[in-house]
């Protein structure tokens, strides 16, 4: 669409450096990977704690429906 080519895209690294320098660029880098990183993390827990929830519920209402038939078996 732009027909940006590998000449185009140094001259736009070149100028970025100018304007933030290496420096921080390279801190801007490790923020973001790290923050990337958190992220995934968190998703990762809540998705092993929301399948733990769910199998300790069923648990529970496995337990809950033997207790009733132990009850009921009794009477």
């Amino acid at each position: 669409m732009f027909g940006m080519g590998m000449p185009e895209l140094l001259i736009i690294l070149a100028i970025v450096l100018l304007l933030f320098g290496s420096k921080r660029l390279k801190n801007l880098g490790s923020d973001i990977g790290s923050t990337i990183k958190g992220f995934r993390k968190a998703v990762a827990e809540e998705d092993s704690s929301a399948t733990q929830n769910t199998i300790g519920e069923d648990n529970h209402d496995s337990e809950a429906t033997y207790q009733t038939r132990k009850t009921e078996a009794e009477d």
